[in-house]
C-alpha cells in the first residue's frame, strides 16, 4: 500500500482547499498533497507537495500530524494508500495557483463537503476540534464510498 499525504493551511477561522483540476481526485476539494517518494520522510513529502501544489514553503516542524487514514478501493488495489494528514498552522509565502490545484480560503463555519471527498465529512470536522485520529475508508471501484468505515480516535 502507498503512502501518501494531506495538508490543510489553517488561519484565523479560515481553512485553505483546494479545488484538484486534473488527476486522481480532479472536480474535488482537498487539502495539498500527494504520493510520498521511495526512501522519502512522510513529513518532508507532505511539505515538499505543499512546496509543487501550492508554492508555499512549510518546515517539517510546523506540520501537525492529525490523523492516518486507510482508503481502500475496490478491484483498485493500485489506489489503495496510507494517507498521512497535517495541519500547518505557520508557513511562508501564499499560496497561488498551479496546473493541477487551485486553492481557496474557506471558512471553517463553511466548508463544503458536498464538493470534497466523501470520507471527509466524517473524520476532518473531529480533526478540526482537536482528535488525533485513525480511519479506514473503502471505495468501490468507481470512486463511491461504500458503508464500511471507521474513524477511532488515538489515544
Amino acid at each position: 500500500m502507498r503512502h501518501t499525504t494531506l495538508v490543510f493551511l489553517l488561519r484565523d477561522k479560515e481553512i485553505l482547499l483546494a479545488m484538484k483540476k486534473q488527476g486522481f481526485g480532479m472536480g474535488k476539494m482537498n487539502g495539498v498533497g500527494g504520493k510520498v517518494e521511495p526512501g522519502e520522510d512522510i513529513v518532508v513529502g507532505a511539505a515538499r507537495e505543499a512546496q509543487e501544489e501550492i508554492g508555499v514553503t512549510i518546515d517539517v516542524y510546523d506540520l501537525e500530524r492529525v490523523a492516518v487514514n486507510t482508503f481502500e478501493f475496490q478491484e483498485k488495489p493500485e489506489w489503495n494508500q496510507e494517507c498521512h494528514i497535517f495541519f500547518a498552522r505557520k508557513w511562508k509565502g501564499e499560496p497561488v495557483e498551479s496546473d493541477e490545484m487551485k486553492p481557496e480560503w474557506i471558512s471553517l463555519a463553511a466548508i463544503p463537503y458536498e464538493h470534497m471527498w466523501a470520507d471527509d465529512k466524517f473524520w476532518l470536522p473531529r480533526a478540526l476540534a482537536g482528535e488525533k485520529l485513525k480511519a479506514h475508508f473503502l471505495f468501490t471501484k468507481d470512486g463511491v464510498m461504500t458503508d464500511t468505515y471507521s474513524v477511532e480516535t488515538l489515544k
